[in-house]
């Protein structure tokens, strides 16, 4: 389920179009409608209010003006599996370590300098 807090890809004409957080979601005037504010992660940030059903609010697909229109809740990044996949990555890489040579920086010494 959405709630607030969290963040959400937009899809316009069944394609991915931006990211917004929710910021409140409130009863409208009419039954099982919700006024949902949504900061729009982009620059400059905008907000927007949608009057919404809860089942749109929750991915269900719906048109504004004719264009569809879905809401996907973005799931956070769970820390282990993030770490795993970066190991993993690193060790397709190879490590650094091997055959790898370090350089030092240092000063200069007096004969090294090139220039006037």
């Amino acid at each position: 389920m959405t709630a607030i807090g969290d963040v959400v890809l937009i899809h316009l004409k069944e394609e991915p179009s931006f990211f917004a957080r929710i910021d409140s979601i409130e009863p409208d005037v009419k039954r099982d409608w919700f006024r949902v504010e949504l900061l729009i992660l982009a620059v400059p940030l905008t907000t927007v209010t949608w009057i919404l059903r809860e089942e749109y609010i929750n991915g269900a697909p719906f048109t504004m003006e004719g264009n569809p229109v879905r809401i996907d809740r973005v799931k956070p990044l769970d820390a282990d599996s993030h770490e795993q996949d970066q190991n993993t990555k690193m060790a397709r890489r190879g490590s650094t370590t091997k055959g790898g040579k370090v350089v030092p920086f240092g000063k200069p010494r007096k004969g090294d300098r090139k220039g006037p």
